[in-house]
């Protein structure tokens, strides 16, 4: 099996990761965890004084990873009340889901019509390695997975669409980790990938927007799942 433990996934070139100083983006990253894990509760008052001093930090950079997290959606701030925990609930991960089947197509699209045969390469090249790991390692497989589509949307020309594409991955990638993939899903991440790179040969714009519009919502929807399974099994 190919070496993968030092695989990293990269945004698209020219945007920033995180958009923030070191400090900030160290916070940042931080607090969402707090959020995703829950340690952070929905609806819970952020004040930037008390995580400052939580973090044994001066109030700047929390103010910079607050802003950053309102980005995502993480965070709600209202003018004269301050900030909030936003719910990481179903409602949360359908409507991001949801913007991912409207860009990704049309991001395809275009990529199918500008691919060259060392972009076709790298496909295949981190497909092997994808199907080497096979979901062995849940991490690495995101990593790999996150490269993949990177390929195909790193040199569009509207960047606006790419960021908005990497920062909802980010966010679904940070929800569904607390998720196994069930064998159905792997399946079709597997066929879906190898059709995907076929209609990318074969220069089948169309064929290739609407298959990434079906695996994007199968993603999804595959999160949703599993959130109504752990909300049943807490409420029952």
């Amino acid at each position: 099996m190919a070496d993968t433990s030092a695989f990293k996934a990269q945004p698209p070139e020219g945007i920033d990761a995180i958009g923030a100083s070191s400090e900030g983006a160290s916070l940042y990253q931080l607090i969402r965890e707090d959020i995703i894990e829950g340690r952070l509760a929905a609806n819970e008052r952020l004040v930037v004084t008390d995580l400052a001093r939580r973090h044994g930090t001066s109030t700047n950079p929390v103010r910079e990873a607050l802003q950053l997290l309102r980005g995502e959606g993480f965070v709600t701030l209202v003018p004269n009340r301050g900030a909030r925990v936003r719910p990481i609930d179903q409602d949360f991960v359908r409507d991001i889901y949801e913007i991912g089947v409207l860009i990704e197509p049309a991001l395809t699209r275009w990529f199918v019509s500008m691919a060259t045969v060392e972009d076709i390469a790298e496909l295949e090249r981190i497909q092997a390695l994808i199907e080497e790991n096979d979901f062995a390692d849940t991490l690495r497989h995101s990593e790999l997975d996150t490269a993949f589509h990177t390929v195909m949307y790193q040199r569009h020309y509207n960047r606006h669409a790419a960021e908005l594409w990497w920062k909802h991955r980010e966010v679904l990638r940070a929800v569904s980790r607390r998720f196994n993939f069930t064998l159905a899903r792997r399946a079709a991440i597997l066929s879906e990938h190898r059709e995907l790179i076929e209609h990318v040969k074969a220069g089948n714009a169309n064929e290739a927007a609407e298959l990434i519009a079906r695996h994007v919502e199968g993603s999804g929807r595959h999160i949703l799942e599993h959130m109504r399974a752990r909300n049943a099994a807490r409420a029952g």
